[in-house]
């Protein structure tokens, strides 16, 4: 077990110092250096409690996903009965209580509009979504399955989370954490943002944007009262636009939603002075929005986000190419949010904040300080304890001690991975644990030296030995940090990260790298007797 060929030590010494140069960056950032923009710079991340800033968990209500749902399917129940050969006529159409029922006036065309709504019950998964059932042989009333809605929330959430993601990726901030967590919450942490209510009104902006017809023949004073005619539906003026304070009522159906936008840019009108958000359509909504506008010249149509109308300009020709542009008393900094928001697509459902946490960077500044206190203690009580127990051996505890840290810091700096609070402490517990190795083996090599075995021997079967426990002991560890790891969130996966690199680190360095500089030593020295 003495024996290290020289392509051994090139493999082991070009591994440890491989590892050990990549901690140089955060090294150099800590102590506040400027490292070489010519180099490749991989650094650890500080999470949250470290480097400060926000953290917030998002809500979604899964009534709203169920009113979505019903939406959608009545506009497609129309659209299918419409473009029947020949058309379906039916009436009456309701959307109470979760159902959606609506009355054939023709009790023959039963089997045909069966024949076209059952395809879309089932949606794109093996989950059956909605049950038909035809009442008084005429009314049809579709309602909405468990299981569909399960997966309808599962989905949304789902999307919610990636567009969450894109729209602070757009903040230019790094490394932030956006995990679910049960069903209906994502968690967002955002380390170092300076503005968090920047945060929450990016996060909390649906961006939902509609373009709907404005139903002319609804009465003013009605509309201003909330009654909407059938088949409108009445929408707010935004804050801070001329009509505040006001309504308006739009046809419910037959509108664009901005789902099919490609791209958004916060700009000047140059005629108005205005701040705006210039909008483009793909292929398919641009021709949608074209045959809109095409269709209604003269009539007014309203910009709607989130519920609330922006404008209600008049459509004077008709708009084509797929480009439109958005105006409502926007300040520079709400257009570019906006134009964030949109680019990064919409949120399929609300989302609320229900819990929201800042932490400032001066506090994370004192918790690096404290940690890196922490760990220069008890880095030095350790060595102290191990050159004064063992001599020599302690040294090479001691140099396979330093390797290690640097080894865990570069290694978690390769790996992208976030150092936290608790993280900090595994540091610390580290630093304890990787002598730990040396302690045992060193023992056991005085025991064989007590039995009479020559020096040679007594390492060799002290390190061999010793290796045996050390394995058992440290795989519980590892299977511990992974567990962690597994079911932990936020910080404590920052523990569990720290935990589990710490301990194959360790095992490397005062293991095989201390054999190594032992092997050396012995066959160089060829001693008659060591002090340990």
């Amino acid at each position: 077990m003495l024996e290290f060929p020289l392509w051994k030590k090139l493999w082991l010494w070009g591994l440890t110092l491989a590892a050990s140069v990549l901690a140089l960056p955060s090294l150099f950032n800590v102590a506040g250096l400027d490292w070489p923009s010519a180099l490749p710079n991989p650094q650890v991340n500080l999470g949250l409690d470290l480097a400060g800033g926000s953290h917030l968990l998002l809500e979604a209500k899964s009534a709203d996903v169920r009113a979505q749902r019903l939406e959608n399917m009545e506009e497609t129940v129309r659209q299918l009965m419409r473009n029947a050969s020949p058309r379906i006529r039916i009436g009456d159409v309701s959307t109470v209580d979760g159902k959606l029922s609506f009355m054939l006036e023709n009790a023959t065309d039963i089997d045909r509009a069966r024949g076209l709504i059952e395809p879309v019950m089932q949606g794109q998964t093996t989950v059956r979504e909605w049950e038909l059932q035809v009442v008084d042989g005429q009314r049809m009333v579709l309602t909405q399955t468990d299981a569909g809605v399960e997966q309808a929330i599962d989905d949304a959430m789902d999307s919610a989370t990636e567009v969450v993601r894109r729209r602070i990726d757009e903040l230019g901030t790094r490394e932030p954490t956006i995990i679910r967590q049960g069903d209906t919450r994502i968690v967002v942490q955002v380390p170092g943002l300076e503005d968090p209510e920047a945060l929450k009104s990016l996060l909390g902006q649906t961006a939902q944007l509609e373009f709907k017809l404005v139903d002319l023949n609804a009465l003013p004073e009605n509309v201003q009262a909330g009654i909407a005619p059938a088949g409108s539906q009445i929408f707010p003026y935004a804050p801070g636009t001329p009509q505040e304070g006001m309504f308006e009522a739009v046809r419910r159906l037959g509108g664009i939603r901005g789902d099919s936008l490609t791209g958004a840019q916060a700009g000047v009108d140059p005629n108005t002075n205005q701040n705006v958000v210039n909008i483009t359509f793909d292929a398919q909504g641009g021709a949608k929005f074209a045959k809109l506008t095409t269709d209604n010249v003269g009539k007014p149509f309203a910009i709607i986000l989130d519920g609330k109308v922006l404008s209600a300009p008049n459509i004077n020709e008709p708009i084509i190419g797929g480009r439109a542009q958005i105006a409502g008393s926007f300040t520079p900094e709400t257009a570019n949010q906006l134009a964030i928001a949109l680019r990064s697509g919409a949120l399929p459902v609300p989302l609320a904040v229900v819990e929201e946490r800042s932490v400032g960077p001066d506090l994370g500044a004192d918790s690096i300080r404290k940690g890196l206190l922490a760990m220069a203690i008890g880095s030095l009580a350790v060595i102290v304890l191990m050159i004064s127990t063992y001599g020599r051996f302690g040294i090479y505890a001691t140099v396979a001690l330093v390797f290690n840290v640097l080894m865990l810091l570069g290694l978690m700096a390769l790996g992208g991975f976030t150092l936290t609070l608790p993280g900090i402490a595994g540091f610390v517990i580290t630093i304890g644990a990787a002598v730990d190795a040396n302690v045992l083996i060193n023992e056991r090599i005085r025991e064989e030296r007590a039995r009479g075995r020559r020096v040679v021997a007594a390492v060799e079967t002290g390190y061999k030995e010793a290796s045996r426990a050390i394995a058992d002991a440290n795989a519980t560890n590892v299977i511990s940090g992974i567990a962690l790891f597994a079911f932990g969130s936020g910080p404590v996966k920052g523990f569990a990260v720290v935990l589990v690199i710490g301990i194959i680190t360790s095992v490397f360095t005062g293991v095989t790298l201390t054999r190594m500089l032992v092997a050396g030593w012995l066959r160089k020295a060829r001693p008659n007797d060591i002090t340990i």
